[in-house]
């Protein structure tokens, strides 16, 4: 299928275009970036006047529930929630029931996934069997099965030589470990540590909770050389701890989800279980460090954390209720009110390059070769690349009401009852591989 979307604004963060024109896809791939020939007749033509046309976003952090607990998601809602977000490519983790520390599992995973044709799916392997931090999982044998590094979800490894094995042979390989700093012992709280949760006494989540798990990740990849991605961050002091990382030239790359840039503990409000997410909200400063983190690149990307919860194991008291929240078809709109690219109908050049930078160009750093084929063309618009693409109307306002949402899952911090948040930019069209993975009912009818 041949397809034209004309008059957009072309916006590419890994090449700095930003332009009015044309995009012509072929087969599936870009074909023309600015103009297309005169003989190119397309099979369909997209008006894109005053749409932003920009690569599919890339989420590093998303639940979808399958196999195991499809009583809160199903691989059909959460990709084609993803597909609504205008997110092309994401990763899953592998804290599934089983878990995903079988090749056989993962090819199932991924050959469901094609057939829906909704979403790329790249799943990350259990680094331990069945996730309990003892025996390594055969992380060639995933490798092969098609996982793109390899996780322990939340569940922390308290045996340290265990983690050192890991990374050792993750290091021989080429293989990247992908971690949430938290340390076993001091993690086991509902609430981040400080006046909030004392006041509503919630048990407390310090800080070092994370930076003793960072301390110790940091010195064993001094020590092995091994690739490690840190998911999730959640405090100032952490960022900082990653700042100085990367200064020493240490191989690792950071990520931030949605829910602690723009909130914090205080918005818990009267224990409101919404706001129950993994890692616990914390204090105003670790939110402004994070933000600023983000923004001058010690932090690689912004993820979503989606993790769907259904009713009844959301809708109970604070400590009782199940982390997790809905997130996918939020990423693009809190990435733009982020970096203030909301606050206008056609955003500023650098704050709407800066907004889907952390969405495109830095998932696709951390994915790095893990990607394959789709290393050179993930997250851009290139000529002869994959047309993964997203369009999104940067002048529309709306408001999060849970039950409108694609995802099985209606739970999310961000609903406008609890926010009084009003977002920025609503997906008209997503576009895999050149097929149309998701389209807007108003861009619907105007076709």
């Amino acid at each position: 299928m041949k397809i034209l979307i004309k008059n957009g604004r072309l916006v590419d963060p890994a090449s700095g275009l930003d332009q009015i024109g044309d995009l012509a896809i072929t087969s599936g791939r870009i074909s023309a970036i600015g103009a297309a020939s005169a003989d190119f007749a397309a099979d369909r033509v997209i008006d894109a006047s005053g749409m932003i046309v920009a690569p599919g976003l890339v989420d590093l952090a998303a639940r979808l529930k399958e196999p195991g607990h499809e009583h809160e998601g199903m691989l059909e809602s959460e990709l084609a929630a993803a597909a609504a977000g205008g997110v092309t490519s994401v990763v899953c983790l592998p804290d599934t029931d089983p878990t995903l520390d079988e090749p056989g599992l993962v090819e199932m995973l991924k050959l469901r996934a094609r057939k829906l044709s909704r979403c790329r799916l790249f799943p990350l392997g259990a680094l331990t069997r069945g996730l309990k931090g003892e025996n390594l999982t055969e992380m060639a044998e995933l490798h092969e099965a098609g996982c793109v590094g390899y996780s322990q979800a939340e569940v922390p490894i308290k045996d340290t030589q265990v983690l050192q094995r890991a990374l050792q042979y993750a290091g021989t390989f080429g293989y990247t470990v992908w971690l949430r700093p938290q340390d076993a012992w001091l993690g086991k709280g509902v609430a981040a540590s400080g006046p909030v949760a004392t006041r509503l006494g919630l048990s407390g989540v310090p800080v070092s909770a994370e930076t003793i798990a960072l301390c110790t990740i940091i010195e064993l990849v001094r020590a092995t050389g091994a690739r490690v991605h840190l998911c999730r961050i959640s405090s100032a002091q952490g960022v900082e701890l990653i700042r100085q990382a990367k200064a020493q030239g240490l191989p690792i790359t950071a990520d931030v989800s949605i829910n602690s840039l723009l909130l914090t503990d205080v918005d818990i409000g009267y224990f409101n279980p919404a706001m129950r997410v993994t890692p616990p909200l914390r204090q105003g400063r670790d939110r402004d460090a994070l933000q600023a983190g983000l923004l001058d690149g010690t932090l690689d990307a912004l993820v979503s954390d989606h993790t769907p919860v259904d009713e009844d194991n959301k809708t109970l008291p604070f400590g009782e209720a199940e982390p997790g929240a809905t997130g996918l078809e939020l990423l693009l709109s809190l990435a733009l009110k982020w970096s203030g690219a909301d606050q206008s109908d056609q955003p500023d050049a650098a704050k709407l390059r800066r907004a889907l930078s952390v969405v495109t160009q830095g998932p696709v750093k951390v994915l790095g070769e893990s990607l394959g084929s789709l290393s050179s063309s993930a997250g851009r618009l290139v000529a002869g690349g994959v047309a993964d693409v997203v369009i999104f109307d940067p002048a529309a306002r709306w408001v999060v009401e849970p039950s409108a949402l694609v995802s099985q899952g209606k739970h999310t911090p961000f609903a406008f009852s609890s926010t009084g948040f009003e977002l920025a930019g609503r997906v008209q069209l997503t576009l895999v591989a050149g097929q149309v993975a998701h389209e807007a009912e108003t861009r619907r009818v105007a076709a």
